[in-house]
């Protein structure tokens, strides 16, 4: 019998699903369709959750608690047949991501530092402040993200809904990373010339 680490497919189908969250909440709203993709987007949620067991640190933690908060959300709303629970989805990602970007600001060291010292585990004292200022940024993201996914949610509209959650916030924060690239780059640049 095939393992899900022997399924290389499984990684590509929950990452898709949680980008595509947006669009198939709208799709089974708008078509009442929700009484069996429920069922499957909490089964690849599950999936998603049992193969981050391989990854290490704050990585596994936002991918696992992101997959069982989808997985509670999908659960809850197929028992209940309270279908506008799902919209607060990229509510709640976004204070799971606040909670472990803003909480790792009061640790030895923040998310974003971590995750540098990944390529560069001996990163000078300007990186160390570089990286505690881009984890602020991120929370201040993560705050103004989440609000108006939460104004959305509450407003109901479903087309504005879907495009801010599933289209307009992957855009801000692509920007957000490439800015960020940006910066550094100049700032590696500078700092090693």
């Amino acid at each position: 019998m095939l393992g899900i680490r022997s399924l290389p497919v499984i990684p590509l189908l929950t990452g898709l699903l949680l980008l595509a969250w947006p669009f198939l909440i709208w799709f089974g709203l708008t078509h009442n369709s929700l009484h069996w993709l429920l069922p499957l987007m909490a089964l690849l949620l599950f999936l998603r959750f049992r193969q981050t067991r391989r990854q290490a640190g704050s990585l596994r933690l936002i991918t696992q608690t992101v997959a069982v908060t989808g997985m509670m959300l999908c659960i809850i709303s197929y028992l209940l047949n309270a279908h506008q629970l799902l919209l607060f989805y990229p509510v709640a990602v976004n204070l799971v991501m606040l909670a472990l970007f803003g909480g790792s600001l009061w640790s030895a060291a923040p998310i974003v530092e971590r995750l540098a010292r990944l390529g560069d585990p001996n990163l000078p004292e300007a990186g160390v402040r570089y990286t505690r200022r881009v984890t602020q940024v991120w929370c201040f993201f993560f705050i103004i993200n989440g609000s108006i996914a939460l104004l959305t949610a509450l407003y109901g509209d479903m087309s504005l809904w879907t495009v801010w959650n599933g289209i307009i916030s992957y855009l801000l924060m692509g920007m957000l990373m490439a800015g960020e690239w940006l910066v550094r780059q100049r700032m590696i640049k500078r700092d090693f010339q």
